[in-house]
């Protein structure tokens, strides 16, 4: 029971896992201090009880073009709430921790944003808003870490503990998240096919399995095509699935999310180097009051389906990964490294390890394989975050594809110095699948995109979409297509060769024919001079001047962050400088209005 005099909320916006886990980190840091503490994702929490906290950290990341992360969105938009009195959270005392990545123009916006409106509704900010960068050399760690002593120190000094009552340290394991239950063994055929086993243990489990909001359908796939050329270095595939039956609705912009699996080689070396047996069932039960039991999760569940599909052993792992794998080691040189690790001198080499080579936490289990055969089962809640779904912009049309939803994915695979080549989770596990295998299915729903494209078929619009970032534009050129009328359609797309990777070619070849749509491309690597997107931008100007000018046209950018976005701006606000007769603060300020009337649209990632 806390002896603190004030319980600390902690409240997370997380896309991707990674402020959950610093928020699951900071929980465990004010256990360590007596606090009261939990973690809540935003939109889970009565964001009414708001009124009534006195000490909550907030932790947000931001995605896209400054949006902020989904379980964070109800909660923003209720205190973006134009009716609340100023003095609606006058008693709480604040801190706030952005993570965001510097390479994206809007860097931490939602963090910088979070913390204005909390001053501007009387909440007392503790601390300066710490701005966590993940371009940094040693990550989001190097401001995390700083950031969370200082955090520490202010709150000790606002909330002393009692006499007599000393900071638990950092010695001390703390308890796991839950309690695990061994049940039995699941009588499964012997076979070394883990997937054989997997279904069969499946079978065994459905009638447990909760559904509910977040319960996917189950997509058979029927198309698996690779979109570039057999010789290419890419391997980029037109994935078509069948929602028949899902009650799914989607229109041009929207996403669909998958729920991805871990491939059959890297279960297997996981089980090997952990030495749990696949087959043990077990029931979990809360062991903190402050840590809900999860949902869906499958009461009672099999090893084999927790490494399957809940696991996610493939990721980098963060530095709190260390800070609970050193508990259980009992081997002297494995301990003496990990805690090596957790220390502040051992960032530069923790991050040499991990990060710069993208080494992943089973390959690191393997390296510490004494430690991995000693972690108990219910502390694999705790060590290893769980898989988060992956998002991908919808490439088909509701009209022209009914009852169908296609994706258009690049497999990730590329080296590092590591022997093995470095495979995305989800990618991998897609590109893997059978369209011919009934047993193909792929968990999936479908979610807002960053993209809002207009109802109005008598807009016209004008696409840059280079690489995968084709696919929303894909999506809504299907769609006017099958309109009546239909306004100017232009798309810009670039790739290295006209020959290797461009995509959909046929698709786009035929509509430039028989509809509105006038397709201008970059083929970057099919002269001496590499020619992109943006160059294709300036050779339009006239055509887009008129579109943007005359015809009060929308623009949409989709596609690699890097670079791209800002590139593809100011050849806009060159061809609105030279053929708009602006200056250049003139044409920037042109494209801002744009961008505020939602005629200006970008949806980047990393």
């Amino acid at each position: 029971m806390s002896t603190s005099a004030c319980n600390l909320l902690v409240l997370f916006g997380s896309q991707t896992g990674t402020a959950q886990d610093c928020a699951e980190k900071i929980v465990r840091e004010a256990k360590r201090r007596h606090f009261s503490s939990r973690a809540v994702a935003m939109d889970l929490y009565n964001v009414a009880n708001l009124l009534n906290e006195e000490l909550v950290v907030f932790v947000c990341s931001t995605t896209g073009q400054g949006d902020p992360p989904d379980n964070m969105k109800t909660f923003w938009k209720f205190l973006l709430r134009k009716d609340l009195p100023a003095t609606s959270l006058t008693n709480m005392k604040f801190a706030v921790l952005g993570l965001g990545d510097s390479s994206y123009q809007k860097y931490n916006v939602v963090a910088k944003r979070l913390q204005k409106r909390l001053e501007q509704l009387g909440a007392c900010s503790i601390l300066k808003l710490g701005l966590a960068d993940d371009q940094h050399d040693l990550g989001i760690d190097a401001v995390m870490g700083p950031w969370l002593n200082d955090l520490w120190e202010v709150v000790l000094r606002l909330y002393p503990l009692p006499p007599g009552v000393e900071i638990i340290g950092s010695d001390v394991c703390p308890s796991p998240k839950y309690k695990v239950s061994i049940l039995e063994t699941v009588k499964l055929k012997d076979s070394e096919n883990v997937k054989e086993n997997f279904n069969e243990a499946k079978s065994v489990l459905q009638k447990n399995v909760k559904i509910g909001a977040l319960c996917p359908f189950h997509a058979r796939m029927f198309e698996n095509k690779r979109v570039t050329s057999p010789d290419h270095f890419q391997d980029v595939r037109l994935i078509k699935l069948d929602i028949s039956g899902s009650n799914l609705h989607y229109v041009p912009g929207d996403v669909a999310v998958v729920s991805p699996q871990n491939m059959p080689d890297t279960i297997q070396a996981f089980l090997s180097v952990t030495g749990l047996d696949p087959n043990t069932l077990f029931t979990l039960e809360q062991n903190d009051p402050d840590v809900p039991l999860l949902p869906n999760f499958p009461d009672p569940c099999t090893v084999q389906w927790l490494v399957t599909h809940y696991l996610d052993i493939n990721s980098v792992p963060r530095r709190s990964f260390f800070e609970l794998l050193k508990y259980h080691s009992q081997d002297e040189l494995e301990k003496e490294k990990l805690e090596d690790f957790c220390s502040a001198q051992g960032q530069e080499e923790l991050f040499s390890y991990c990060n710069r080579v993208k080494r992943t936490i089973l390959e690191v289990l393997q390296d510490f394989s004494k430690t991995a055969a000693n972690i108990p089962l219910e502390y694999l809640f705790d060590i290893i975050p769980p898989l988060q779904p992956r998002s991908f912009s919808i490439a088909s049309s509701p009209k022209a594809h009914p009852n169908e939803i296609h994706l258009l994915m690049a497999v990730v695979n590329y080296k590092t110095k590591l022997h093995l080549p470095r495979r995305g989770v989800c990618s991998t596990w897609l590109a893997s699948l059978d369209p011919n295998d009934p047993a193909s299915t792929v968990p999936i729903w479908v979610k807002q995109g960053t993209i809002r494209f207009p109802t109005d078929p008598t807009v016209p619009l004008i696409m840059v979409g280079p690489g995968t970032g084709l696919a929303p534009f894909r999506s809504v050129i299907f769609d006017r297509c099958t309109a009546e009328h239909s306004a100017a359609l232009v798309l810009f797309f670039g790739c290295r060769s006209q020959l290797k990777d461009f995509y959909c070619k046929e698709d786009f070849c035929t509509l430039t024919q028989s509809g509105p749509l006038k397709l201008f491309t970059a083929f970057s690597r099919d002269q001496e001079n590499k020619v992109y997107v943006q160059q294709r931008i300036l050779e339009q100007g006239d055509l887009i001047w008129k579109m943007i000018y005359l015809d009060n046209a929308s623009i949409y950018i989709a596609g690699n962050a890097k670079s791209m976005p800002d590139d593809v701006r100011q050849a806009l606000c060159d061809v609105l400088s030279s053929h708009g007769n602006m200056t250049t603060a003139e044409a920037a300020a042109y494209l801002q209005e744009l961008e505020r009337q939602k005629r200006y649209q970008v949806e980047a990632w990393s």
